[in-house]
């Protein structure tokens, strides 16, 4: 019997184009940020359903707010964001992971597989707005690894201010997938434990291979939601 997604595919397609067009006009993202989000967009929605679009519009407007925040000093830092929005290959190392756990979900009928979407979603938010919200309150932070003071920016640097604003922004995702039935309350607390370790494991990757060029900030971004994504699984199948 051929398989079928769970939510009808013209409303998947309505859904990914306003979603699209939405975070193109906010410059959320660029042209081909808008072509990658539209297929995570699709892929959450039609593996999923509205508790996954609740989930991704959460992760887009915090991340959104904490980009726009105190542009100026992030500007003169050299770190900020292009005006015109995240790339393609931004969109999808921070949401691939999340889509390709609520593809598994559907295709499986095992609704464990989104205890990682919901980690994936939940590090992704962490990560940005920690990093986004750190160096523009902090002139210096600590690397990570060796915890020596580093110049705001530097990949791998932490700041209490950064820490504690990764942990809300995790809190409201799992919140969200909670709320909205995407996962259990203890399967969001799982997914929260693990986007929060993801978060960390984002920073030592920073520290120790993307400052040694063996690793460039998508990739490490990229292997942290993987990362979130199988410490949620462990934890709700143990």
């Amino acid at each position: 019997m051929a398989f079928a997604f769970p939510q009808p595919l013209w409303a998947s397609v309505v859904v990914t184009l306003v979603f699209a067009l939405l975070a193109r006009c906010v410059r959320g993202v660029n042209i081909s940020g808008a072509v990658a989000g539209a297929f995570v967009c699709f892929v959450l929605y039609a593996s999923a359903g509205p508790p996954a679009l609740a989930a991704l519009i959460t992760v887009f407007i915090l991340t959104w707010i904490a980009t726009r925040y105190g542009y100026s000093r992030k500007r003169a830092l050299g770190t900020a964001e292009n005006r015109e929005g995240r790339t393609a290959s931004q969109v999808l190392a921070n949401l691939l992971t999340a889509a390709l756990f609520a593809a598994v979900s559907a295709l499986t009928g095992r609704t464990i597989f989104l205890v990682a979407t919901a980690a994936a979603f939940s590090e992704a938010a962490a990560d940005t707005v920690s990093s986004e919200l750190g160096q523009i309150n902090n002139q210096e932070v600590h690397l990570v690894t060796t915890w020596e003071i580093v110049p705001a920016g530097t990949d791998g640097g932490i700041s209490a201010t950064g820490t504690a604003a990764g942990i809300a922004a995790a809190i409201i995702v799992c919140g969200v997938c909670s709320l909205s039935r995407l996962v259990s309350l203890k399967w969001a607390v799982f997914s929260l434990i693990a986007g929060v370790a993801g978060m960390m494991l984002d920073s030592y990757l920073g520290a120790s291979l993307e400052r040694r060029k063996l690793l460039n900030n998508n990739g490490v971004n990229f292997l942290s939601t993987l990362a979130a994504a199988a410490i949620a699984l462990l934890l709700a199948i143990r």
